[in-house]
């Protein structure tokens, strides 16, 4: 990621409408008279200080991780760019500048440990570092020397400094982290389970290189040529299956290629616990789920040699109201006075929606651009009368609407996969093989904030069910990736200085990336079940203080201890036998129900029990309305996929309550 933080300072500029909206745009090769325009509302994009004009498109001089790209794909990525690139050259000359000093290493350290959920290991704070030292004790040994790295790192800082706070010595915190991982084992990978990936890594590896030690004999292969499939553990972290990967193959190199030929079917093995997935967990156990993420994501990067700086957001004036330029946070808010419960914006649905409505066979969809002055005046028409409802959709073609689609994503004030992580999502490509870019994608995916995180969501699913029709509209998955990258990637790099290679090279990786996104997309929302058992093992740990804190109060206050936990014991066990679970349905008229645990038994076949025996309006419930959770024990609260065995999950959380209710919005 040098490309961009080897930069002594950057300005970001912010623009606003000034009502002279320049007409931008050329015909691209395939869309007759059809052009683009661009309106810039709120956009920034990082240019550096003086810098020269933009280069024009680097000529297609080949290296070895280019040679399976075709130079008509690339054809399709170069224009999208070139017209991005005409609409900053006439932007409006109503501008704001910020100059923004580079933030020092031990800076950037000191804010990784507060996403990290660590700041209480330095400060104010620190006097009180038990909840850490309990966090810590669950971590991974690749996870604790990510941490241990950025703790000496702001240790060394605030020493410099003089700072007047407390400085953490970072052998004291991990000689305690290790004391509690002798005491309680589960905090890093048994010796088996390193085994068992062992074994496995070599053929997941041989997989997920795509085979290419040998590419020059390789055909190409169509895109839909069936593929073998490769497992992801989940169960493991990923930074140690890669510490052991690199211990495999210390000394074979890898290259991977960036045609649909190379990237193997993955899939997720099934898993009797359940398959946890973003917006199952409760806020406070999604919250741990990011912190760990976090962790887990920097020691991937740490073990493969790839820099991870996380780039502090910036505020900038921005619009206030309206559709395009606009905060996501912020417009969604305006949008749920208008429909409760919106997570997408209602601009962006519809957009998705018109498109779709004229029928996704259309040849060059999303490739042929709109035409200029329509685009212009349909965004002023938009932002006037969409709120209204008095906007004529009818008079909108099907590439114009692609247009404000890919328009709308260019000028969100912060990217949509945000200011913070946008490097680590570019320096995806640099990761050694096909498995290890899954891997963090599924972490970055994480870590997003819920707006963004629901609008790529719907954007990937959207640009998927184009790809399905590609008989007809001629765009395959890489050309979808080649045309979407500059939109989600570039435009927030324009006009840094860069050498063609470079540009070339940032070119090929940002569509790798926009195509990962697009193929894996229905396992980058899977939250891996390490963290998960990692949440649970941090839950574990905070009840027993809670416990150790209410006998102490009970002491206090003269009961009778053992008395007490007599009765709440007796009180459980004459509740509910053994092996039998009792679910609650408070919302449907069989509320409770007692159901012996079977092998077989799963949580369709409990949902199944209940909605067999509703009546009346109740009888309308559809499989998919309503869910059944595991509440309380080691999780805070989780919704359970339908193929989860319950007896297996009973095991791992026996003090669970569980619930049939429908998903909050």
């Amino acid at each position: 990621m040098n490309w961009l933080s080897s930069s002594p300072g950057v300005v970001l500029t912010a623009y606003h409408p000034s009502g002279k909206d320049q007409v931008v745009g050329e015909s691209h090769a395939k869309g007759g008279d059809e052009a683009t325009s661009s309106r810039r509302y709120g956009q920034y994009t990082i240019i550096q200080e003086n810098s020269a004009k933009v280069t024009e498109r680097p000529p297609f001089n080949r290296s070895s991780s280019q040679d399976s790209l075709d130079e008509g794909l690339m054809e399709d990525y170069w224009t999208e760019l070139e017209n991005i690139k005409r609409s900053n050259e006439n932007r409006q000359e109503s501008q704001e500048a910020v100059v923004v000093k580079e933030p020092d290493e031990g800076e950037l350290e000191e804010e990784w440990l507060k996403e990290a959920g660590l700041s209480n290991l330095f400060g104010e704070s620190v006097d009180d570092p038990h909840e850490s030292i309990a966090f810590l004790a669950t971590l991974t040994r690749t996870q604790a020397a990510a941490v241990q790295k950025r703790v000496e790192t702001v240790s060394q800082t605030l020493r410099k400094k003089n700072k007047q706070h407390h400085i953490p010595d970072v052998r004291d915190i991990f000689a305690q982290q290790r004391e509690a991982q002798e005491k309680s084992p589960g905090g890093s990978e048994s010796p088996s389970a390193r085994t068992k990936e062992n074994k496995c890594q070599g053929k997941d590896d041989q997989a997920s290189s795509g085979a290419v030690d040998n590419k020059e004999l390789i055909p190409r292969v169509p895109e839909d040529a069936p593929a073998s499939e490769t497992d992801i553990n989940l169960e493991v972290s990923f930074a140690e299956q890669a510490v052991n990967q690199k211990e495999l193959n210390r000394e074979r190199m890898q290259k991977i290629r960036v045609n649909d030929a190379s990237l193997p079917s993955f899939r997720l093995p099934k898993d009797k616990t359940g398959t946890t997935r973003i917006g199952d967990l409760a806020p406070q156990d999604m919250k741990k789920v990011c912190y760990l993420a976090l962790i887990e994501l920097t020691a991937l990067y740490d073990v493969l040699g790839v820099e991870l700086k996380q780039q502090k957001a910036v505020k900038i004036k921005t619009k206030d109201a309206g559709l395009f330029g606009v905060p996501l946070t912020m417009l969604l808010e305006q949008d749920q006075r208008k429909a409760p419960g919106t997570r997408i914006p209602l601009i962006f649905q519809k957009l998705i929606s018109h498109i779709e409505e004229g029928g996704l066979e259309t040849e060059g969809l999303l490739r042929i651009p709109g035409a200029a002055v329509r685009i212009k005046n349909l965004c002023q028409e938009l932002e006037a009368k969409f709120y209204e409802g008095t906007f004529n959709w009818e008079s909108v073609k099907q590439h114009d609407a692609a247009s404000l689609l890919k328009l709308f994503l260019r000028e969100l004030p912060q990217p949509l996969l945000s200011v913070e992580y946008l490097k680590a999502f570019q320096a995806v490509q640099n990761l050694p093989t096909r498995k290890e870019q899954l891997q963090a994608l599924n972490l970055l995916v994480i870590l997003l904030p819920d707006a963004n995180r629901d609008t790529l969501k719907a954007l990937l699913e959207f640009l998927q069910r184009v790809i399905d029709n590609k008989e007809q509209n001629k765009m395959t998955i890489v050309n979808v990736a080649m045309v979407m990258a500059p939109n989600l990637f570039m435009c927030h790099t324009l006009g840094l200085k860069s050498s063609e290679h470079r540009e070339f090279e940032m070119a090929v990786g940002t569509a790798n990336v926009m195509h990962l996104l697009i193929k894996y997309q229905k396992l980058l929302w899977t939250i891996p079940k390490f963290i998960v058992n990692q949440v649970r093992k941090q839950n574990t740990e905070n009840q027993k203080k809670e416990r150790r804190a209410m006998k102490k109060l009970l002491k206090k206050m003269a009961y009778d201890r053992e008395k007490h936990e007599k009765q709440e014991k007796t009180t459980n066990e004459a509740d509910v036998p053994q092996g039998v679970i009792r679910v609650q349905a408070p919302h449907l008229s069989k509320v409770s129900m007692a159901i012996q645990l079977t092998e077989e038994l799963k949580a369709s076949d409990v949902l199944a029990r209940f909605l067999s025996q509703e009546s009346g309006v109740a009888q309308t419930l559809k499989k998919g309305e309503v869910f059944l959770y595991e509440i309380g024990g080691n999780i805070g609260e989780r919704c359970l996929d339908d193929d989860t065995y319950m007896k297996d999950l009973y095991q791992l959380n026996p003090n669970a309550e569980w619930v049939i209710k429908s998903k909050p919005q």
